[in-house]
């Protein structure tokens, strides 16, 4: 089975500063139907005008993932950390017990795109962390690269939840299969380009449930790429 939820559907807030789409429910747009998907709370798609951002401001108990699409993020928190995550870098921090962080563009003239995840914690009051890895364009042409899971295998980043998450880069026509375990369910977000999902196209900006069994097929139908979240 596969609930399709189209990027025109999510809801949307315009900043000047900050262009946000909300996959789920999140700050002033709210919709019981869509409140997250199993442990996946949070899919925000922002673009962030250059040199403005996200000021200190605190989170408690969630797993927070942080993609770049394009352009540059500079991250601060109360943790010590300080970096630049970049296109191909994925940024994870577990707020656990609390954790105050900025998020700033600090270009004088380029636009940021990123999508910002947020992930529900199989327990509360961890102990707050950071962690950033980069996972080269080469690293994911052609096939799904695991970027985060519970375990950190394959040079994964470490998430306090069971859930493996993947990112893919695909040229138009090459396709890829993940299987679905037995009680567990994937979500399908396209970050460009499109693809065909077990016969439904899929646009940039497109999310997809996908609750099957044996497996999801998908293939590209133009240059793209997409982030597949397989959830307990």
């Amino acid at each position: 089975m596969i609930t399709v939820r189209r990027a025109a559907e999510r809801g949307h807030a315009n900043h000047g500063w900050l262009d946000t789409r909300h996959t789920f429910s999140f700050a002033d747009y709210y919709d019981p139907r869509h409140m997250g998907f199993r442990s996946l709370r949070v899919i925000n798609e922002d673009r962030i005008r250059a040199e403005r951002g996200f000021g200190s401001h605190p989170h408690r108990d969630m797993e927070i993932l942080t993609w770049v699409v394009a352009g540059s993020l500079l991250h601060r928190d109360s943790l010590g950390n300080g970096s630049v995550i970049r296109p191909g870098d994925l940024q994870r921090m577990s707020a656990g017990t609390g954790v105050v962080h900025s998020e700033i563009n600090p270009s004088t003239a380029e636009d940021l795109h990123l999508l910002q995840i947020w992930i529900v914690p199989e327990r509360q009051g961890v102990a707050p962390s950071y962690e950033q890895t980069h996972f080269p364009a080469e690293a994911r042409r052609g096939r799904l690269r695991l970027v985060a899971s519970r375990d950190g295998r394959d040079g994964s980043v470490r998430l306090h939840q069971d859930a493996d998450v993947h990112a893919a880069l695909l040229a138009a026509g090459e396709r890829v299969h993940h299987p679905i375990a037995p009680g567990r369910g994937v979500w399908l977000q396209v970050v460009r380009g499109a693809f065909e999902v077990d016969g439904q196209r899929l646009d940039e900006g497109d999310g997809a449930a996908v609750e099957a069994a044996g497996g999801v097929a998908i293939a590209a139908a133009a240059d793209g790429e997409i982030l597949l979240f397989d959830l307990a």
